[in-house]
Formats: C-alpha cells, sequence, structure tokens
C-alpha cells in the first residue's frame, strides 16, 4: 500500500510541473507495471497525451499494453494500440494477451490474421487460450501451424497441446507429442512432465503413468496430484490415499486439488467419517472442497449430513456453484423434505441461478418427489431452456404421483416440440400406464421403442411384466420374459416374483430359484416367496425358506417410515418403543383405530404372514411405521390443514393403504405416503393410485 501510495503522490506532483523526461516517464511506467496500478497508469498515459509526449521507441507503450491486458482491460489497450505511433512485436503480442485475458475468441483469431510478424509468444497466447477455454482441436492446430511456420515449441506450448490431447482423449497425438517432448529435452522439466502424466492418466493408462511419475526426479504438488485425481478417476481409491499419505512423509503439503480429491477417494472407499475428519481440518475450504463433501454425503445416503454442510458453506461465505446447489436439492428429494427443498429454492432464487438449467431439473425432480407435482410444473414452464432429461423428471414425476393421463399429455407434447425420447422416457410412460391399469396404451408405447431408434431395455420389460402380472396375465409375463433377446437379471425375475400371488404359485417358485442363483444374499426374494407360503398357510414351507435364507446369510434390512415435522425428520419401525414420545404416539394411535373401526375400518389381519394367535396378528398389523408416524404427525400438528406426508422404504401393505383411506375422512386432510413404488395421495377415502400399486 505504501508503494503504491507513493506512486500516486509522484504522478500528482507530475501533473503540478508540466512536461517531463523520457527517463521520469519509464520510470514511472516501470512502477505501474510492478504494483499492477491500473489507474495511475491511466493518469500517467494521460499525462503523455497531455504535454503531446512522442517516446522514440515503443518500449514505454508496451509496458502500458502489457499492464492493461494484465488487468482484463481491453477497450483501453485497443485504443493505446491504435494511438502508437510504433509498433512492434511486442506491442502486437500485447494486444493479443487482452483479447485473450477476455475470451473474445474471434478477435483474438482476427488480430492473430493481421500481425505483419509472429513470434513463438504469439502461438503460445493462442494455443493457451484455446485451451483453457477447451477448444481443444483449435489448439492443437495452432500447435501444428506453429511448428509448420518454423518455431520450436515451449514448455508452454506442450503443456497446452497435451492438455488439448487430454481434453479430447487424443492418446494417439498425444503420444507423438510426448515423443517430441522427449525429443527436445524437456525430459527433465518437470511441468512439461507432468502434463504428459497427466495425459496417460487421463487416457486411462494408470500404470503408464505411474510408471513416469516413478521416475520423475523433481515432484513438486501438481505431480502428486496428478496421480491422486487419476486414481480417483480409475476407481482406485485405496492408491489414491496411500499416495496422499506418502506425499506428506516427502514434506509436501497438500493443497485444494489435493483435499478435493483425497476427499472423494474416502468416499469412494465408504469412509465417509475419514473424509469428514479430514475435511475438519482443511484450513482453506474453497467450493470445490465444499461441493465435493456435500456431493459426496448425498451419494452415500447422508442427505441430512448434506444438507447441514450446505448451510455451514452458505455461513462461510463460499458460494456454491450449480453442480453443489443441484446436489443439495437431490438430497432433499431422497428425504422428500420438502421444507428443507423449499428454503434452498429460496436461496436458489436470491442467488439469481434459478434460471439454471441443471438447477431448475432438480427442483422439477424435487418437488415431483416430494409429492407435489404442481409446484414441480409451474417451474418446468417457466424454464428458458429444456433438456430431456426435465422432460423426463416431470413425465416420471407425473407417473409416480398417479396422474397417468398428465404423464402421457406431457410425453405427446414433448414428441410435438421435437425433443428425441430416451429410455428413461419411455420407463416413466409405461410407469403411467402401470399406474393407471392401461395395457393396451403400454403395449402401443411399448412397441414404439424401436420405431425411435431404439431396442427396449430390461427396464422396459421389467415394466411389461408388472404390467401384465397386476392385471391378471401372468402367461402374458412368462411369454415375454421367453421370447426377450436379453438375459433376464434379477430385475426381471424379481418383477415378475412381485406380481405372483397364491394362485401362481408355481411361477413364483420359478421366479424365486432364479434370483436365488443370481442374488443368494438378497433377503428380498426369500421374505416375498415366504409370504406367499404364508399366505396359502404352507408353514412347513416357510420355514424351509427361512432355513434356506439363514443358511446363504440373506440379511432382511429394516422396514422404516419417516414424517418431518417442525423441520426435523422422525423415523419409525414398526412397533418402535424408541422415540421420545412413544406414550402419546401410541395413545393418539389407538384412539384413530377405535374412530376408525367406527365409519367401517376392520384391520385385516391376513396381512400378519406369521402363524401366531390373531390377538397378536392385531396388535402387529396396528403398530407399521406408517401408522405410528400419521399418530406422531396428528399430535404435533393437530389444527393444520397441510397434508401430512410420511415416508415409506418399502411398499405399504394393504392393510395401512385401507386405514390410511378412512383416516383421510376421519382427520379431513390429506396424506401423502410416498413407499419404495409410488405416491399415495389420500383424500376422503380415496387414493391417487386407484388400489394399482
Amino acid at each position: 500500500m505504501k508503494l503504491k501510495q507513493q506512486l500516486r503522490e509522484a504522478i500528482d506532483f507530475l501533473f503540478t510541473r508540466g512536461p517531463a523526461s523520457s527517463a521520469d516517464y519509464t520510470r514511472l511506467v516501470l512502477h505501474c507495471a510492478r504494483s499492477n496500478d491500473f489507474n495511475q497508469a491511466k493518469r500517467l498515459q494521460s499525462h503523455m497525451e497531455l504535454q503531446l509526449f512522442q517516446p522514440t521507441d515503443s518500449f514505454i507503450h508496451n509496458q502500458l499494453l502489457h499492464l492493461y491486458a494484465k488487468c482484463g482491460k481491453l477497450s483501453d489497450a485497443q485504443q493505446l494500440f491504435d494511438k502508437m505511433p510504433k509498433r512492434d512485436i511486442y506491442s502486437w503480442n500485447a494486444l493479443l494477451s487482452a483479447y485473450a485475458k477476455v475470451g473474445s475468441l474471434e478477435d483474438l483469431n482476427v488480430v492473430f490474421d493481421q500481425m505483419p510478424c509472429r513470434d513463438s509468444v504469439s502461438y503460445n497466447t493462442l494455443i493457451t487460450c484455446f485451451a483453457s477455454n477447451r477448444l481443444s482441436s483449435k489448439a492443437l492446430s495452432f500447435f501444428v501451424r506453429m511448428q509448420e511456420n518454423g518455431f520450436q515449441p515451449t514448455q508452454y506450448s506442450y503443456v497446452n497441446a497435451l492438455q488439448a490431447c487430454s481434453q479430447l482423449l487424443d492418446f494417439r497425438l498425444g503420444k507423438q507429442i510426448h515423443g517430441r517432448v522427449v525429443v527436445g529435452e524437456f525430459e527433465k522439466n518437470t511441468i512439461v512432465w507432468n502434463a504428459v502424466t497427466d495425459l496417460y492418466a487421463k487416457c486411462g493408462d494408470i500404470d503408464r503413468a505411474r510408471w513416469l511419475f516413478d521416475g520423475m526426479v523433481k515432484k513438486n504438488v501438481v505431480s502428486w496430484n496428478v496421480m491422486i485425481s487419476g486414481y480417483v478417476k480409475m476407481g482406485n481409491p485405496d492408491e489414491c490415499i496411500h499416495l496422499f499419505n506418502k506425499m506428506q512423509l516427502f514434506g509436501l503439503k497438500p493443497d485444494q486439488v489435493t483435499d478435493s480429491n483425497v476427499l472423494k477417494a474416502y468416499f469412494q472407499s465408504g469412509r465417509v467419517d475419514d473424509a469428514r475428519n479430514m475435511f475438519s481440518k482443511v484450513a482453506k475450504k474453497d467450493e470445490i472442497c465444499w461441493t465435493t463433501m456435500i456431493v459426496g454425503y448425498a451419494q452415500s445416503g447422508r442427505e441430512e449430513d448434506a444438507l447441514m454442510l450446505f448451510n455451514d458453506m452458505l455461513r462461510g461465505n463460499a458460494r456454491p456453484d450449480s453442480h453443489t446447489i443441484s446436489s443439495v436439492v437431490s438430497s432433499c428429494a431422497k428425504l422428500a423434505s420438502l421444507y428443507h427443498g423449499q428454503g434452498v429454492h429460496g436461496k436458489v432464487i436470491l442467488m439469481g441461478v434459478d434460471s439454471n438449467m441443471l438447477v431448475s431439473s432438480a427442483l422439477v425432480d424435487m418437488y415431483c418427489k416430494c409429492g407435489v407435482p404442481f409446484d414441480a410444473r409451474v417451474i418446468f414452464e417457466t424454464m428458458p431452456i429444456r433438456n430431456v432429461i426435465t422432460w423426463n423428471s416431470m413425465i416420471l414425476g407425473y407417473a409416480q404421483n398417479g396422474e397417468a393421463q398428465e404423464a402421457l399429455a406431457l410425453y405427446e407434447r414433448m414428441l410435438q416440440e421435437n425433443f428425441k425420447p430416451d429410455n428413461i422416457s419411455f420407463v416413466g410412460v409405461l410407469s403411467a400406464c402401470i399406474n393407471a391399469d392401461m395395457v393396451k396404451e403400454a403395449c402401443k408405447y411399448f412397441d414404439s421403442i424401436s420405431e425411435h431408434g431404439m431396442t427396449p431395455t430390461l427396464d422396459h420389460y421389467a415394466c411389461m411384466i408388472t404390467l401384465f402380472g397386476r392385471s391378471g396375465n401372468i402367461d402374458k409375463a412368462v411369454d415375454l420374459i421367453n421370447g426377450m433377446p436379453h438375459k433376464p437379471d434379477h430385475q426381471i425375475w424379481s418383477a415378475l416374483l412381485s406380481v405372483c400371488s397364491k394362485d401362481n404359485i408355481k411361477t413364483a417358485e420359478f421366479a424365486a430359484n432364479n434370483l436365488f442363483q443370481l442374488e443368494p444374499h438378497n433377503a428380498g426374494p426369500y421374505i416375498m416367496l415366504s409370504n406367499l407360503y404364508a399366505a396359502c398357510g404352507r408353514w412347513k414351507d416357510v420355514a424351509v425358506v427361512r432355513s434356506l435364507m439363514k443358511e446363504n446369510n440373506a440379511k432382511k434390512f429394516a422396514a422404516y417410515s419417516w414424517v418431518e415435522v417442525e423441520n426435523e425428520l422422525n423415523r419409525f419401525v414398526s412397533d418402535d418403543h424408541n422415540h421420545p414420545e412413544v406414550e402419546r404416539i401410541y395413545g393418539e394411535l389407538n384412539r384413530l383405530i377405535v374412530k376408525l373401526q367406527q365409519i367401517g375400518y376392520n384391520p385385516d389381519t391376513r396381512n400378519v404372514l406369521h402363524n401366531v394367535g390373531e390377538e397378536e396378528k392385531l396388535r402387529s398389523i396396528s403398530h407399521h411405521s406408517e401408522k405410528l408416524a400419521l399418530a406422531f404427525s396428528l399430535i404435533k400438528k393437530t389444527k393444520g390443514i397441510a397434508p401430512i406426508r410420511i415416508i415409506k422404504n418399502i411398499r405399504i401393505c394393504d392393510d395401512c393403504h385401507v386405514f390410511m383411506k378412512f383416516a383421510s375422512i376421519a382427520i379431513a386432510r390429506q396424506i401423502i405416503i410416498r413407499d419404495s413404488s409410488r405416491f399415495h395421495h389420500f383424500i376422503d377415502g380415496r387414493c391417487s393410485c386407484k388400489d394399482h400399486w
């Protein structure tokens, strides 16, 4: 600050005394350049023009040009360049640099073509600018042109050309440039060798990259980062973490790039707590570091942690990008947390990124998965541009929320607006048909997949199998499997098993046996087959299946429901007694059951598929997790009119479905349940699924 103040005072004095010598102007312009003081440089230029000073050479003007270029002041640089009585190669290179600094790529080409002569700096400016703006092919064309015109590549030429090859994954050309690097004796240049190593890592030859890395005499932090990020990309987090520890033993301090990649490695290897510990020790957390943690939490099923960390990020004055925000919104969608989703949406608007397509698409998906397709449609309609992902999110959202006609109408509009559907589009359309039991329409859409130049995938076949099975056409479902061009996988056999009833026990056994071979440790098929046997009263077969399940070490995952009350998520399991308000919850639930029985509800104990007494069956069916969640909501929201939203991680049972229909009458409020298959909107004793789920 002191030097800048002295510079300002010196130029102030210059304006009081009138003309100055060439030596004075040279001295002052050098001070401006060293201190990057654009404002004083402009004042100095004004003084020279006021005094009609004309330097004998281009040195002073070139210094000003380079400073203007460095500060991104393109118009000032161009105006000075146009006034210069004498120009040389340095003047032209400074002007090139100004256009490159602001990313004016078309004008950069024009200036380059106008140059009376060029040098390696001229070519490097263009190569660097195009590579930095991911115009890799153009960067490489100037790299070739540079050599054709007799200029030897410098370290900067090689680094940026190799970067361009890495971006294009052009391994063949990259290897050729590697050969030129060796011939040009740049092997001991750490900057160039890092770029060569990075090329091999990014093009998938991680072993050769490691060989090059190990052969380096002088490694810097960038060298280690190249290998660490390479191993992360190749899905080898353990080697990444090993290198990270080894790097520190060599006394090198990790930078923000290192931190971000090692955090990714911890998440890849499932070491979430280690990632958190490392993150807490990072002194300077940049946006990339925050985003890595938030995305890692979201992808590891730690959505609540992702939301809390996002709030910490905002309090830390770090600005999230569209990737961060979309991950946070997706976490809200997975939790079906409308409160947090709306809060993030508000922040998105304040930050001015609500028109970003990635963010808007995530918001559409979030509102759909929170059971509010109307709000999702509002965002969808106001988006300035859409892609097929956005259309798919809205179509799937309507399908999952029981609005089949809206889903199909939106798909037809998508075609009219010349968007080409993809595989996910047809999953959405077929799902809508399943939920509305539209067999004929589904067959039409299934047949049209090939008309759009695609082959039906296993996802599409699974939809059709589910549709045929639920409509009572198990034989058609089996025929479809037998005629598939694909080998049936777990998804196909699971779809078939899920639609079998006690009337199709042979087909169920066939599907289950295939699943036992494909996924012996998955408890789902054992439980489904066991339940079918129990429904038939075949308790010996139930025991055999349970024994096989134990023998194969197939463990059942816990079924639970959660509800958002007072901005917090409350989880319940069946017959849960761990909640701090357990007595009030069961008291409210018992009162509600009595009330529902008075208006016609009769607990269906057939859903309790265990060989126990009727009283035990009644107690078991009455304490399912979604019923506990509803009772808790009623305690906390006694006078509310807003819908009660409950999320369940498995399919809702028949009795709970009937219970919720009666409950929506008794409490005169909408109940929205999202289970593993779809949404159920219970209003006035009716469900949006029309009892098809």
